[in-house]
């Protein structure tokens, strides 16, 4: 066991999909994060919030529509799909410390507090 080890599991465990978002939240609240806890934390909540809203806008969407509820329902599936590989790279790329800019998303979580 290293001195990073403790820093990498929380690491890890904010990049925990839907679960780790309330970490990396709380995290960001209280302000006393090192800077690759904040930036992690950062994209989690990033990442999470983006899957929250188009899994939400895909719920209405079913619900709205009298036609085609099978494909959004498939898009809805593909969706929490891809936020959980997202994840799940995230912990990957943060296991062996390569950096966790993700293109397009690291730029919006960038403008996080």
């Amino acid at each position: 066991m290293t001195s990073r080890d403790p820093e990498l599991r929380s690491l890890l465990f904010y990049a925990t999909p839907v679960f780790g978002f309330f970490f990396a939240w709380w995290t960001l609240y209280r302000k006393n994060g090192s800077r690759n806890q904040n930036a992690v934390s950062r994209l989690s909540v990033t990442l999470a919030l983006t899957w929250l809203l188009g899994y939400v806008l895909l719920g209405t969407a079913v619900n709205a529509t009298e036609v085609g509820t099978v494909p959004l329902l498939a898009i809805g599936s593909v969706w929490t799909t891809t936020y959980f590989l997202t994840c799940f790279g995230l912990m990957v790329r943060l296991y062996f410390g390569r950096s966790v800019w993700l293109p397009g998303i690291s730029n919006l979580s960038d403008r996080l507090p």
